[in-house]
């Protein structure tokens, strides 16, 4: 398998996924700041031009961050990624799918590309306090979600990864997060697969 990523983006999650299985892997970093991921080579094999983007051993690739998330877990159960329990695997798929769709893909967009929500750059201020409201709504619902719990689903999960890597974002830009969701961030710091990533990545707390 190979994983394209960005250091510090949100093929994080799928990064912390794939040193939790721990089988091998091959990363390839893209400048997407750059542009390299709307390029050649890139482009050819996912011309949608995002990450995070798995090439898989047979040489097919699999898009979209709760799809590659969802394929790995299943995949390679003995990792214990999904819930045991009907209920835990539906608020696990409901969590992933709010992180990314909304916290990242309408909070996080608004603020890190407010052109792609407004051509008229006197209005990307408010554009990006509108993300910034948006990702602060978010924390607080997952904060709620959280609530005596350690993990988003009860026990530790996919959606795990998701929350991950939108609360280091907010951490990362100095918004105050609720309390479960601070504490789910320090958890996850602490795990060793993700301070694998972080390491690979050059990241820093």
């Amino acid at each position: 398998m190979k994983l394209f990523y960005a250091p510090g983006a949100c093929s994080m999650g799928i990064h912390i996924v794939l040193e939790e299985i721990g089988k091998p892997y091959e990363l390839s970093k893209l400048g997407i700041h750059g542009g390299e991921n709307y390029r050649p080579p890139f482009s050819e094999l996912n011309p949608k031009g995002k990450v995070p983007t798995l090439q898989r051993d047979d040489g097919s690739i699999v898009t979209e961050f709760p799809v590659i998330a969802r394929h790995l877990a299943e995949t390679n159960p003995e990792a214990g990624l999904l819930p045991k329990s009907e209920e835990a695997e539906l608020r696990s798929a409901e969590a992933m799918d709010y992180c990314v769709a909304t916290i990242h893909m309408q909070g996080f967009a608004r603020q890190f590309r407010p052109s792609n929500f407004s051509s008229d750059e006197a209005t990307h201020d408010k554009v990006k306090a509108q993300g910034r409201e948006m990702a602060a709504k978010g924390f607080g619902i997952m904060d709620k979600a959280l609530a005596g719990k350690d993990w988003v689903a009860g026990e530790y999960s996919i959606a795990d990864s998701a929350m991950f890597y939108v609360a280091f974002w907010g951490k990362r830009i100095g918004m105050d997060l609720p309390p479960n969701v601070a504490a789910h961030l320090g958890r996850m710091m602490a795990r060793q697969a993700v301070q694998r990533m972080m390491e690979q990545e050059g990241l820093k707390t």
